[in-house]
């Protein structure tokens, strides 16, 4: 019997950067919830505040897996928080503000943070993903732990990747998001750690876990559930990761499947 369903958001529940979920989902949630008592959760690389805006009519019905893994949070109550190591980050920080194809935004427990001048970057993480950004001068010096650092790239981040995976891999966790993040963490964090957090509170096995994503830094939450998805869009490393296949995002294949169970 399935007792826990998590998902990713974009590229599994929406296209990357946009926040329109179908709303036959919510209700679906709901019920599943009511009826079959099945808890959800909303896992991905996002900020908390980006989460709750995307499912906001049930936000105080669900778990919240965000900063890819480092935040653990449910009825605006964090659950679990894992921050960085701050010396490592800010040394990642450099790093990052000396490449010139890349810029970052800085997540920390109250807010997330950007240092950058380009506007339409800015605009576009405010306005498209629903952070909470607070603009500064540094994102070092401010008054707040570092839980993520997510590196930005227009397009192929893969290729900056190397550098950053060769000095810094074995003192952070680092997981490539799509085709423009590459998010850095405590080395300890990633989703299916915060998956295995949630399931060991509730009492929930694996075998009780239905898990749907799409890019590399779902497949360690796919090894938590037996009924794991990859929908029909996702990498191929995660298709072969993943047990079951949806339909793709734009097709709702994850909404197909949750119908199935009521």
């Amino acid at each position: 019997m399935i007792k826990l369903i998590v998902s990713d958001i974009d590229g599994t529940l929406v296209r990357d950067g946009e926040n329109q979920l179908n709303t036959e989902l919510f209700d679906v949630i709901m019920r599943l919830k009511k009826e079959k008592k099945i808890h959800f959760a909303a896992a991905s690389g996002r900020q908390v505040a980006s989460i709750e805006y995307t499912f906001a009519p049930i936000g105080k019905e669900i778990f919240y897996v965000a900063e890819n893994g480092a935040y653990l949070g449910c009825l605006g109550r964090n659950l679990f928080l894992y921050p960085m190591d701050q010396a490592a980050a800010a040394e990642l920080i450099e790093d990052i503000r000396k490449n010139p194809v890349m810029d970052m935004v800085v997540s920390g427990a109250k807010h997330a943070y950007m240092e950058t001048k380009d506007q339409a970057f800015t605009d576009w993480v405010k306005n498209g993903y629903h952070f909470d950004v607070v603009p500064v001068d540094d994102v070092t010096k401010v008054d707040d732990v570092i839980i993520k650092v997510a590196a930005y790239k227009k397009s192929d981040i893969q290729k900056e990747a190397g550098f950053f995976f060769d000095k810094y891999g074995s003192r952070m966790k680092i997981t490539i998001s799509g085709d423009m993040w590459m998010d850095c963490m405590h080395t300890g964090v990633n989703k299916g750690e915060a998956v295995k957090t949630l399931q060991e509170s509730l009492g929930i096995l694996p075998e009780e876990t239905m898990v749907f994503g799409d890019q590399l830094n779902d497949i360690e939450m796919l090894n938590r559930a037996y009924y794991s998805f990859a929908v029909g869009n996702a990498r191929k490393e995660v298709k072969e990761a993943a047990r079951f296949q949806a339909d793709t995002n734009v097709n709702d294949g994850v909404l197909k499947i949750l119908k199935r169970l009521l």
